[in-house]
């Protein structure tokens, strides 16, 4: 029986590692393409599980007296978000009575960036925000997604969080006729 159940394990952490591979390629047209399927020229992609990016290679290490040692110490270091995710509303979550307005609540790490923007699409719509706590007005009853993220300054998204659906429910007095 525990022979089976090893088995079992190292079965189920192989297909985890399939199922994480992806594909990056661009085409003659300069389209960048992404795959589960390996293409000629294609390189392999380390998908994430969280909703952030996959982080850019480090630079190659210039050997001394090449000068590009020189232009990678002038160089800043690029900026990222280690996370972003909505913290209210859950995900699956069922809000009574909410009068048509929704209070949101994104969790940012690190804190956001001065410049920064956030980008909310509140069912498919997108909405500039530039706090981390804002209400969205005339939400109504039924099933609603919203997922986050954080754009810099050229209007290039650094970070985008899970998309969470939820649901909102109106208490409805059913009155007789007569009373």
């Amino acid at each position: 029986m525990p022979k089976r159940s090893i088995i079992t394990l190292i079965a189920t952490l192989a297909a985890g590692a399939v199922l994480a591979q992806a594909y990056k390629w661009t085409d003659e047209d300069g389209i960048v393409h992404y795959s589960d399927r390996p293409q000629e020229g294609a390189e392999r992609v380390q998908l994430v599980s969280d909703g952030r990016r996959p982080r850019p290679a480090p630079p190659p290490v210039a050997r001394a007296g090449s000068g590009a040692a020189d232009e990678a110490a002038d160089e800043t270091p690029v900026f990222g978000y280690e996370s972003l995710t909505i913290g209210a509303p859950l995900a699956e979550e069922t809000l009574w009575n909410i009068a048509g307005v929704l209070n949101v609540t994104l969790n940012v790490q690190p804190a956001l960036q001065s410049g920064h923007r956030i980008r909310v699409y509140f069912d498919g719509t997108p909405r500039i925000v530039t706090r981390t706590s804002f209400e969205i007005d005339e939400v109504w009853r039924g099933v609603h997604n919203i997922q986050a993220e954080i754009i810099d300054e050229s209007g290039t998204m650094m970070i985008r969080s899970m998309p969470s659906r939820f649901y909102v429910q109106q208490n409805v007095i059913s009155r007789r006729p007569g009373n």
